[in-house]
């Protein structure tokens, strides 16, 4: 990633995240890579700006694919690139790109070290290999069997823990704009009393984004205000200016919320 005084403050880098999986859609399984993917994002000056499901359906992954990748900088995939029958995800990337699925000589080579001595390396095995034609690798420290980078596209493991170690081999080597920073406001009141003063504050500090996340405790209604921007000080203002507005209605906000 280039460094802070080579970064256009007026480029923002997006990218989608595709989910693929039928036991995610079935329920069988609840995804904990969304939030992982988006964290990690941020900090690499990255915004998440969609995320699709879809099932393992090489139609259907090739279409989301073809769609995500279009319209944003990146698209990232979790699931699918196992040694099992219904891992499909490296053929249905391989066949919207237009390119043959190959071997990879050095995922082989990093699976046949991995698995030499738990039984060597066998057909299903041999399938985490398989790559996009002209495809490179990302490091996976814990299993050997690597991601894929490949166009703007990456893949990563739907095991998060797996998922998790092949961001780390990332951080740093994609090309974004400044992280998004966040600061967070929690006042015992129902947003709606709250939802023009939000509107004003937001406007008036140009760069910031407030959103409200309402809850309901001790028989209470709340909310959260979490004010985004990539500035530091521009996010400090916006809240010393929901504090004050906050307390001219008679209510106390509670910096890092409740």
């Amino acid at each position: 990633m280039s460094d802070a005084s080579r970064i256009d403050p007026a480029r923002i880098w997006t990218a989608a995240l595709l989910v693929i999986g039928d036991e995610i859609l079935s329920g069988r399984t609840h995804d904990k890579n969304i939030a992982q993917v988006a964290t990690w994002l941020n900090v690499q000056g990255i915004r998440l700006k969609e995320v699709r499901v879809v099932a393992d359906d090489m139609a259907a992954i090739v279409e989301a694919v073809n769609a995500l990748r279009a319209r944003n900088d990146y698209l990232f995939t979790t699931g699918g690139i196992g040694p099992t029958h219904d891992d499909i995800t490296v053929d249905a990337v391989a066949a919207a790109l237009g390119v043959e699925v190959v071997i990879h000589p050095a995922a082989r080579a990093m699976l046949e070290d991995y698995y030499g001595p738990r039984g060597g390396v066998n057909e299903a095995r041999l399938r985490m290999a398989r790559v996009p034609a002209g495809a490179t690798l990302i490091e996976n420290a814990l299993s050997g069997a690597p991601g894929i980078a490949v166009a703007n596209i990456h893949l990563l493991a739907g095991v998060p823990h797996i998922a998790a170690e092949m961001l780390a081999a990332l951080t740093g080597t994609l090309q974004g704009g400044l992280p998004v920073l966040s600061g967070t406001i929690g006042c015992w009141v129902a947003e709606s009393e709250v939802a023009d003063l939000l509107r004003e504050t937001e406007q008036a500090h140009q760069g910031c984004q407030i959103g409200s996340y309402p809850f309901f405790r001790e028989g209470k209604v709340g909310a959260n205000f979490v004010i985004r921007a990539t500035d530091q000080d521009i996010i400090d203002a916006c809240m010393a200016d929901l504090m004050t507005g906050l307390a001219a209605l008679g209510r106390q906000g509670v910096t890092g919320g409740i």
